[in-house]
């Protein structure tokens, strides 16, 4: 780990300029790019390819996707666990080779045989299930890298990234669904996951994790050990019921979406991924002004406007109809003020779990609260293929779309809102600055 003194500047301030100088922290930023182009882009392609290719239905679809994401209910606890007695650097090179692997072979069977949709689904899980382990890992390696005092521009960094993997990997998604084969989209997903796995292993710095004792606590204690912490925190705990109300709607919203797009509205590929793409930019906005909008306006009231607008947006989504000359820009719209407000509440919430949790409990804390924040995300896909197939499109988005609300007025009723402008840290631990 760096010394305390290495963060600070001759005047005593924390120095921004320090992170960029560590070479393991830029690895690790080069890494989570390659590793969130990759699955950005798999997570339009492999939908896309289902739905304009194999004309798979609502119901299918809703299939699709939550198979895709079944892993993060099954896994994430014991992930979690493993996370907080490995080396996350292993962990997420493991993951990242085996992802650009099953990817790599996805393709070629594709093109020596076809690739159908039971080939899909085991693809799918497959990559959903190593996403856990790199997704879980990624967000507790940068404590074990940088001082608390670095975490917040850390994250502003590690996420700014990842809104710009969403333009680029949303936009390469759709093109490469509608102008080449499907195993070659596929294969461009492996190819960024090789690329993240190569950079992530030349990571050289130790990390600091517990001494294993002879006697080690078995797994599931350990999983009730995270599960007790998040459940006896108060903001935490907000957090992961907003987080599932949530996710849960979230992933309905994005399956009637998909199918929305291409057959109500009359979008190509290209077009859909365009619109998709529009999340990023938006995003990478959202990333910087969590640097600076939570320590000037208080974390509660940042959490809940953000949560309100970015949710709220959705709404205006079932009122489009006309040509694509209309509805596209409308939706660039929509899905950029989406990706701004809804970085600005990931962004702030992961500097709350990091400052709250110590560090021999970070991987715990961030696998409980992906477990009960996204578990439910497979119910959520499979809802909303059904409300698609017995209410139409149209209607469903809107039910939906009001459906995610909850999350902001969960925040509202709750002590997440009512954080000032700093954070309480553990004892013996540093509040993170801006």
């Amino acid at each position: 780990m760096p010394s305390p003194s290495s963060a600070v500047s001759d005047s005593g301030r924390p120095d921004p300029s320090r992170l960029w100088r560590d070479g393991d922290f830029r690895r690790l930023w080069v890494g989570q790019t390659a590793s969130q182009l990759g699955e950005h882009t798999s997570l339009v392609v492999l939908p896309l390819f289902a739905v304009l290719t194999l004309h798979a239905g609502a119901g299918q679809l809703g299939v699709l996707r939550a198979v895709g994401q079944a892993p993060i209910l099954l896994l994430s606890l014991f992930v979690g666990a493993w996370v907080d007695r490995w080396r996350t650097r292993t962990l997420m090179v493991l993951a990242d080779a085996g992802r650009a692997l099953a990817l790599g072979a996805a393709a070629v069977t594709g093109l020596l045989a076809g690739l159908g949709l039971p080939a899909l689904l085991v693809l799918a899980f497959a990559v959903g299930a190593l996403s856990v382990f790199f997704d879980v890992a990624y967000q507790a390696s940068l404590v074990r890298l940088v001082e608390r005092d670095q975490l917040v521009r850390g994250n502003s960094a590690l996420e700014g990234s990842r809104s710009a993997a969403q333009i680029g990997g949303s936009a390469l998604g759709g093109v490469l669904v509608s102008v080449l084969s499907a195993p070659i989209a596929v294969a461009s997903s492996a190819v960024f996951f090789a690329l993240s796995f190569l950079s992530i292993r030349r990571i050289v710095r130790r990390e600091s994790i517990p001494e294993r004792s002879e006697r080690s606590p078995r797994v599931w204690r350990r999983i009730l050990e995270g599960l007790r912490f998040v459940a006896g925190d108060a903001s935490l705990r907000t957090v992961c019921l907003a987080s599932a109300a949530f996710q849960f709607f979230f992933a309905a919203v994005m399956t009637v979406y998909l199918l929305f797009l291409p057959r109500d509205l009359h979008l190509s590929g290209t077009a859909v991924g365009l619109a998709l793409a529009a999340t990023g930019p938006g995003a990478l906005l959202g990333s910087l002004l969590a640097a600076r909008l939570p320590s000037r306006f208080g974390y509660g009231a940042v959490l809940v406007s953000a949560a309100a607008l970015g949710d709220g947006v959705f709404l205006f989504v079932p009122a489009l109809h006309g040509s694509s000359q209309v509805t596209v820009p409308a939706l660039l719209t929509v899905n950029f003020v989406f990706g701004t407000f809804s970085q600005l509440v990931n962004a702030t919430v992961m500097a709350v779990r990091q400052t709250v949790t110590p560090d021999t409990m970070q991987g715990r804390a961030a696998a409980t609260i992906n477990f009960v924040g996204m578990g439910l995300t497979p119910l959520g896909s499979l809802l909303g293929g059904l409300l698609a197939e017995a209410w139409g499109t149209r209607t469903s988005l809107l039910v939906t779309a009001l459906g995610m609300l909850v999350s902001p007025a969960l925040m509202t009723l709750s002590p997440l809102a009512r954080l000032g402008r700093t954070l309480s840290a553990p004892p013996g631990t540093a509040v993170p600055s801006a």
